[in-house]
């Protein structure tokens, strides 16, 4: 599904004359594969794996566990999301659903783990009231306490199709946190980039935090959709548009965005870690840059290092390159620079000449300040009342 910045929209077409294959199979009802199978070498990467023994957590807005491409496969965890809805809600799943659709269409005997951290309101739909309390109440941030209970009950990798777009947007400490700690036990964490490069192409949190695997979205021949976020942390790019997902209502439905692209990049290292299951987050990311089909003068912020070859990426994780992020303690000098005598819990003394000048700037400031507005005060009218315009706070939303 295709969620902007600013508000989360998804694009449906007809499935009229939409002409889908169906990968090799799961023992449940299949979701239809399209061009993303070729582009993907899907089929010959599912000769060598299907992800067995391996959980993918898919943080989102819930999942629907009952639809024939998802039954038997979902266990559902907590939700902190907390808005009172509850699975069978019109308003519940949708978009974790088809993310969890995705995950499986990639590797269909990977199990799923959903835990509910965000909820599938467009950004438009929202109250100023509620718009608000996501942007500030940060007490408890759900996709942090999402992530450490994804770790601390067995996934190998987290799926993350969402991001916050805003300008405004800004690194949180409890979801680095919980990333972090996600990487340290081995979990592999993966984002959507976001969708607003035809837009204002604003950072998107959790795509931009270390550790993360960033993934773009491309279009059927291989370049950037255009709504896919053009940003120096992007890391890869998987398929984007078009893609047919689940829904919440036990049908499919064609989407665009990095959300999808998300999905089908989690599910390929599922496939991996089936594959080898000692593989760790820092080798799936050399893995995957490894394999890609590189873009024209390679690596960039359009697409990172390419679309992802899940077949060639199944094959190079039997022998990955050494993970050489593990600590090291320091080895050099003592001191990174000569001593200058200087005690360690002391500053410098301030220059008082300086100082002495900005104060004196300081209060010119002020006397100019408070002239300004004396005059607007003497020559003020009553004006309409007019509402707010302009930005307003946003949360994470499905991306």
């Amino acid at each position: 599904m295709k969620f902007r910045s600013v508000r989360a929209t998804s694009t449906a077409v007809v499935l009229t004359g939409l002409l889908c294959t169906v990968a090799t199979a799961p023992a449940q009802a299949a979701t239809p594969v399209g061009w993303e199978g070729a582009a993907l070498s899907l089929s010959a990467a599912q000769q060598l794996s299907q992800g067995e023994g391996v959980t993918v957590a898919v943080l989102d807005s819930g999942v629907y566990a009952d639809h024939p491409a998802l039954k038997g496969k979902v266990t559902t965890g907590p939700d902190y999301r907390q808005d009172g809805l509850k699975e069978g809600d019109s308003e519940w799943g949708q978009h974790g659903t088809a993310m969890a659709s995705d995950v499986l269409k990639v590797a269909p005997k990977a199990e799923i783990l959903s835990v509910r951290v965000i909820d599938d309101k467009h950004q438009e739909e929202r109250s100023q009231e509620e718009l608000e309390d996501d942007y500030r109440n940060r007490d408890g941030n759900p996709i942090a306490k999402g992530v450490k209970y994804a770790v601390d009950h067995g996934a190998d990798v987290i799926s993350m199709s969402l991001g916050s777009e805003d300008l405004f947007s800004s690194y949180d400490e409890g979801e680095a946190a919980a990333l972090a700690y996600a990487v340290r036990q081995g979990v592999t964490v993966l984002a959507s980039a976001g969708n607003s490069g035809d837009v204002l192409n604003e950072v998107s949190y959790p795509a931009g935090y270390a550790g993360v695997i960033a993934v773009a979205a491309t279009q059927q021949n291989g370049t950037r959709a255009n709504f896919s976020t053009v940003h120096t942390y992007n890391d890869v790019a998987a398929p984007g548009v078009d893609i047919v997902s689940a829904t919440n209502t036990g049908g499919y439905k064609p989407g665009d965005g990095t959300s999808p692209a998300c999905a089908l990049a989690a599910g390929v290292v599922a496939l991996m870690k089936a594959k080898n299951p000692k593989l760790t987050p820092a080798q799936v990311n050399a893995v995957l840059i490894a394999t890609t089909h590189r873009p024209a003068g390679g690596g960039s912020a359009l697409l990172g290092y390419g679309r992802i070859n899940a077949a060639a990426a199944v094959k190079a994780a039997v022998s990955p390159p050494e993970d050489e992020t593990a600590p090291a303690a320091y080895r050099g000098k003592e001191h990174l620079a000569t001593p200058d005598g200087t005690p360690k819990t002391t500053h410098p003394e301030m220059d008082q000449t300086l100082w002495l000048t900005g104060l004196v700037a300081a209060g010119v400031g002020l006397a100019l300040l408070a002239g300004g507005v004396l005059l607007s005060l003497s020559g003020r009218r009553k004006l309409p009342a007019q509402a707010p315009s302009g930005m307003h706070p946003q949360g994470s939303f499905p991306a």
